[in-house]
């Protein structure tokens, strides 16, 4: 048994690039002025800062006034959501019930202390949204409007079409917020060619820092900071930024559209070589919201179900860690919680709910040597009495 470590929990969080981690040394030794400082050491600061903007800005097609670098995506999600209750008069969200909870627990917080009214569409049985129960959502609320579903579900891999939703929402006259969290640095999105409000990047997601990651706000849309204190992010984000991090983040952002399609090739023939050996070497595995699909489900994420019962599945986890495998039976940011995945309680039977379902999610760091270790262990633990 090869004992190095193994990690595929990269929808938590990847791997910093050891090119990010050098400018982010460089950075935080010739460039500690604060950015907002007149001087020659604030402006040297001032201009790492909007190099990354525009590089971020440049991407997406859009402007870099429409840029705002925050903490990361639960905060540009909350910055968002809170912001267009509060400054756009939405009375309506909508929403599903497999996002992330920095979505779910901010919009839900909303409807208890600013009486707006939340409704969630349908699902389909692979975790997909119900285009046509939105467009009826849509058509049936006279109210200002705001639609908030993922690009990318961090559980499952759903994928959600962007240009779809955003079509609905033009035709309805309604707001658009994405999280895109799961998809910056892994999709190619431009915002010049789809009518979306919002979308949100974490740097940590892309092989970048923890702690920085960006909002995309629609430069017509007049929203107001929800931190205030100061008129950093041109009034729209008070704290100085970090500057270090944003530079961090502006490289591993460049490296990974500049790598895409050649990384995502070989994640996706990862992705493929692995299914094809759970099918090949163990029995009974399910793959949640189709995930094993290249055409509704993203290239990065793999969710199965196993055959284990419900006493056994508790030692799962542990057995894994033993081996030095490092995945998720959930969000991480949820793993704590008792009460399971609410996006997998969303789609599975009560049966498969008592079975273990394990998340494994993959980078380009990952190879193929992994992935036979790990379907080995995954089979000797089934098969073990």
């Amino acid at each position: 048994m090869n004992m190095n470590k193994i990690y595929f929990d990269n929808a938590a969080t990847t791997q910093i690039d050891s090119y990010v981690i050098d400018v982010i040394n460089k950075t935080m030794t010739g460039n500690y002025g604060n950015p907002s400082s007149t001087h020659s050491f604030g402006r040297k600061s001032r201009t790492v800062v909007e190099k990354a903007r525009k590089s971020i800005a440049s991407e997406f097609n859009v402007s870099p006034s429409e840029i705002f670098f925050t903490s990361g995506g639960t905060e540009s999600d909350n910055m968002i959501l809170a912001s267009a209750v509060r400054d756009l008069n939405v009375k309506t969200i909508i929403t599903s019930k497999i996002e992330h909870k920095a979505v779910l627990d901010v919009v839900r917080f909303l409807e208890k202390t600013s009486s707006i009214n939340i409704l969630y569409v349908k699902l389909l049985e692979n975790g997909g949204i119900n285009y046509d129960d939105l467009e009826y959502i849509l058509s049936k609320n006279n109210t200002k409007k705001l639609v908030s579903l993922m690009h990318v579900n961090n559980e499952i891999g759903t994928l959600l079409d962007l240009s779809k939703v955003g079509s609905i929402c033009e035709k309805h006259k309604t707001l658009f917020h994405s999280d895109t969290v799961q998809s910056i640095g892994r999709y190619k999105i431009d915002l010049s060619n789809i009518n979306i409000d919002f979308i949100v990047g974490s740097a940590h997601k892309f092989h970048g820092p923890k702690g920085t990651g960006f909002a995309y706000v629609n430069k017509e849309l007049n929203l107001q900071p929800l931190l205030v204190g100061g008129s950093q992010e041109r009034g729209m984000r008070a704290g100085t930024e970090s500057v270090h991090n944003i530079s961090g983040m502006e490289t591993a952002f460049l490296l990974a559209y500049s790598n895409l399609e050649k990384d995502k090739k070989t994640i996706a023939d990862l992705k493929s070589y692995f299914i094809n050996e759970l099918l090949e070497k163990l029995s009974n595995v399910k793959f949640n919201g189709n995930c094993n699909s290249k055409d509704s489900s993203t290239y990065t994420i793999l969710n199965l179900c196993l055959p284990v019962s419900k006493e056994k599945s508790v030692l799962l986890e542990f057995n894994l860690d033993l081996k030095g495998i490092a995945c998720s039976r959930g969000s991480a940011c949820q793993s704590g919680s008792t009460g399971g995945s609410h996006v997998l309680n969303s789609i599975l039977s009560e049966e498969d709910l008592n079975k273990p379902s394990i998340r494994f999610s993959f980078s380009k760091f990952n190879y193929k040597e992994q992935v036979d270790t790990v379907v080995d262990v995954l089979r000797d633990f089934i098969e073990s009495n």
